[in-house]
């Protein structure tokens, strides 16, 4: 395999080279290059918890401010993260050490929290919060060094080095509240090759911070803003007591090593997973169940539908063909249109615009285009294409409706561009009244979906509407048949429980990686696996869908429309029930807000996937039972 991979690499790189070395570079984030003494801005980005999953911006809290606060424009995907990435006055020179140096302007004169002040960083300690502070659009992260558990002799030799995003805001021990009050800064430069006489130029390609809590009486500072460090034993941490005010000093020292890492690399310290051999494992496994199903269904399906058609299509005797059973026997009533036509057409298309857009958005992550690198590009391209895509799913809305002999095409376009939208922005609204209350930075901007998806959609339902509706291959009777009673095991809810278990299970182990990117702020890259997993996802849906609409048939119930889209979405079932167990036994969440939030949000995915899978499953269906009726003759 690495065989492999190396060969990849070694094809990127000839393409790469072929067109032109500057392509490389995903646009907006080029290298910068620094000659010594040059300044490195360090920009806060957020503050965040995933025990509150509510992030805050950085000055919310008493830090030290610069001279002049300015906020860097945000693309839509930022502002629904909830970046809001500012400037700060730390003065970092590119290869320039700090030993210690006083933050706020004033040496010798501390700052003095008021007890407001003083309460709010305490709270937030004991949410756990942690700041995220970038330089040159590199995220801070703490090197967290464990031994892991090989045999003893390796102990002395190798430590696990893993590293957290940001830094702990500070840390409780008993009842006292502890702030980290000094950052040690790390940085990590890469010397570039550059002509014999030229001055050499760096990029950053590590940032670090060991952040440290010292007492106010142990940072021994001067007038110039210059301070000397305790020694490490002796210091006592800098404790903020929320009843009363408290005076302490910001301090940070700044330390510059050479790296072999390169810039492009760079990124790879943070999104080293530990755990890629566990998504090859799940890819086999839900590889295995799937062409398991394939074979049994083929099989099975193929064998009785031949047997079946021959049969019916056997014209020696007269009188058996009198006493037909099975799915023959609905033919006048297998394509006569459901209740309610214009909410099923209008779901099925966005469902339709759901499936164009995750598999865009997956495709061109996996091509490395939305690298973690470009804050903010997945959501807003993710926002961008559901919009674009509403042509899609306005036209097969449309297209469906009128072979469900629909007449109202525009009350229909209507209903597909605000049923799942207005559902969506619902949910949001009622989530973004609790986030506006809290001063939370996340809350989600609605403006853009009247301007761009309103009028695609009905577009695209013009044109389908007008297209030739679908042709059935039986025409339907008159009078309804009557539908002689079921079984207990063709019950909806049972159909939900049986057709839900093989999807669910192909994709599972993957979710719970996309659930840890979401909930705990860890980066999800894994773009490849989660393609394979989604094509896997599509084939068990349709499969699963054919299976259950084809029994259906058989035990004569001909109401297949809404059935096969509650069916086939049962996959959803399991993924709530999934995000439910999550919530109680991964994530520390207490307080009523965070979890309306997540409940909130998980609603929506559930939804989302719900649409995304019952689409799926109808459209198989739909081909299967045209396919199986037009193979018949029928008088």
């Amino acid at each position: 395999f690495s065989f492999l991979q190396e060969r990849l690499r070694y094809m990127l790189a000839l393409l790469l080279l072929l067109h032109g070395t500057d392509s490389f570079y995903v646009p907006g984030v080029a290298p910068i290059n620094f000659h010594r003494n040059d300044p490195v801005e360090i920009k806060a980005v957020k503050l965040t918890s995933s025990r509150t999953q509510l992030p805050y911006e950085y000055y919310s809290l008493p830090f030290c401010q610069p001279t002049k606060i300015t906020y860097k424009a945000e693309n839509l995907g930022e502002v629904l993260r909830g970046d809001r990435i500012v400037n700060t006055p730390f003065q970092v020179s590119m290869n320039v050490e700090k030993k210690c140096e006083v933050l706020c302007n004033f040496p010798n004169k501390p700052v003095t929290l008021t007890v407001e002040q003083s309460k709010l960083i305490a709270e937030r300690i004991r949410e756990d919060y942690y700041v995220h502070l970038i330089a040159d659009n590199l995220p801070v992260a703490t090197r967290l060094e464990f031994y892991s558990n090989r045999e003893e002799e390796d102990k002395k030799k190798e430590k696990d080095v893993q590293f957290e995003h940001g830094y702990r805001l500070g840390f409780m021990d008993g009842n006292k509240f502890y702030l980290h009050n000094h950052l040690s800064f790390i940085l990590y430069y890469h010397r570039e090759d550059v002509e014999e006489k030229q001055e050499p130029t760096y990029r950053v390609v590590r940032f670090e911070v060991i952040p440290q809590s010292i007492k106010l009486e142990d940072l021994k500072a001067d007038e110039k803003s210059m301070c000397t460090l305790p020694e490490a034993t002796g210091s006592a941490p800098q404790e903020i007591d929320p009843s009363k005010e408290n005076q302490l000093l910001f301090t940070y020292s700044v330390h510059w090593e050479e790296s072999d890492i390169k810039w492009a690399s760079r990124w790879d310290t943070y999104l080293t997973m530990s755990d890629v051999q566990i998504h090859w494992f799940s890819i086999i496994n839900s590889v295995v169940v799937v062409f398991f199903l394939s074979g049994i269904l083929s099989m099975i399906i193929i064998r009785t539908l031949r047997k079946d058609i021959a049969n019916y299509n056997k014209e020696d005797d007269i009188e058996d063909t009198m006493e037909e059973s099975g799915w023959k026997l609905v033919h006048g009533d297998v394509f006569r249109p459901p209740q309610y036509p214009m909410i099923l057409s209008s779901l099925l298309g966005s469902g339709i615009q759901l499936f164009c857009m995750i598999l865009i958005v997956i495709f061109v992550a996996m091509l490395g285009m939305l690298s973690p690198s470009s804050r903010g590009a997945l959501m807003t391209t993710a926002c961008f294409l559901f919009m674009f895509m509403g042509v899609f799913g306005g036209f097969f809305a449309g297209r469906l409706y009128r072979t469900l002999k629909g007449h109202r095409w525009k009350k229909g376009a209507f209903c597909t561009a605000t049923l799942y939208p207005g559902v969506v922005f619902g949910i949001c609204f009622v989530l973004n009244c609790f986030i506006w209350g809290k001063h939370s930075s996340g809350a989600v901007p609605f403006h853009m979906w009247f301007g761009i998806s309103l009028p695609l959609v009905y577009l695209g339902y013009y044109f389908g509407f007008r297209k030739q509706p679908y042709d059935n291959p039986v025409r339907t009777n008159q009078i309804p048949r009557q539908i002689p009673e079921q079984r207990w095991y063709m019950n909806k809810f049972v159909g939900i429980l049986m057709a839900g278990i093989l999807p669910f299970g192909a994709m599972f182990i993957e979710l719970f990686f996309i659930f840890s990117a979401i909930w705990e702020n860890q980066f999800y890259y894994l773009f490849g696996f989660l393609f394979l997993v989604f094509i896997i996802l599509v084939v068990s849906c349709s499969q699963i869908s054919i299976v259950m609409v084809y029994f259906q048939l058989c035990a004569e119930d001909y109401r297949w429309w809404w059935r096969t889209f509650l069916v086939s979405g049962g996959s959803a079932f399991y993924v709530l029930i999934y995000a439910i167990f999550y919530f109680v036994n991964k994530l520390d969440i207490v307080e009523f807000i965070p979890s309306l939030l997540y409940f909130g949000y998980t609603a929506l995915m559930v939804l989302s996937f719900w649409l995304l899978t019952g689409t799926i499953g109808f459209y198989a269906a739909y081909m299967f039972v045209r396919k199986i009726y037009a193979a018949v003759k029928i008088d």
